[in-house]
This record gives C-alpha cells, structure tokens and sequence, in this order.
C-alpha cells in the first residue's frame, strides 16, 4: 500500500486528533515529522538491520530525564511513511499501525522504556 504524503499527514493528523488532550499538553516542543524511511545511521544505532524495520523514532531528552531550568531544543518524533504502509495490507490497518507507532514513540518522549510498553501491550 503506498499513499501520497499529503494523504500519509493527513491519517497522521486524524491520529493526533484522537489523542486525549492531556497526551497533546505533553508534546509541548515535540516536533512530529513524516520521513520517506529512516536513514542509515537511525537504523545502526538502532540496531535494526531490515530497512523497513523502523516504523518510527523518538530522539530528544524524556520528560523524566529533565532537571533545572536547561534549555533544551525541540525534542523529535519522525514517523516514517514506506514502512509503516509496507507493513499495512489496508488503509484500516495504516491507520491502527500508524496510531500505534505514533503513541510508542510519545510513550517514550514521557519517560516509559520499551518494557513498560511491552507490559503495557504497546510494545
């Protein structure tokens, strides 16, 4: 399934509009972006070798991992678009997909690891 990007951000945005307003407050200097596919570095450091193995990334300091008055620049979210639709059979399931990756990554930007999302079934 390949979709325009325009059509891409626009799921995306339908996403964000189903988040609870408390989870938008949160992403106060989060910039959300949409790549093509994650580069090769994202993927080495990563340490995921299928290129269509990264579905999204959060780069930036957690919101628990901050202290003092430090002045920090715009944390991050990138989803990226080939992925997320190569591993989607229907727009139904892009859609679910690209929510649930949206989430992770917003999941990891308030300070939850990969094991509290795996026990919390966001893994």
């Amino acid at each position: 399934m390949r979709l325009t990007r325009r059509a891409f951000r626009r799921l995306l945005q339908q996403a964000l509009d189903q988040l609870p307003p408390q989870v938008m407050d949160a992403l106060e200097n989060v910039a959300i972006v949409v790549e093509e596919r994650p580069t090769a570095e994202q993927l080495r450091r990563m340490k995921i070798a299928q290129p269509n193995g990264l579905l999204g990334l959060y780069e930036g300091v957690p919101r628990t991992e901050r202290y003092g008055n430090n002045v920090l620049l715009p944390d991050k979210i990138t989803l990226f678009q080939r992925p997320l639709e190569s591993a989607a059979t229907s727009s139904d399931e892009l859609k679910r997909d690209l929510t649930t990756t949206l989430i992770h990554e917003i999941a990891h930007h308030v300070g939850w690891s990969d094991a509290d999302l795996d026990c919390m079934g966001l893994g």
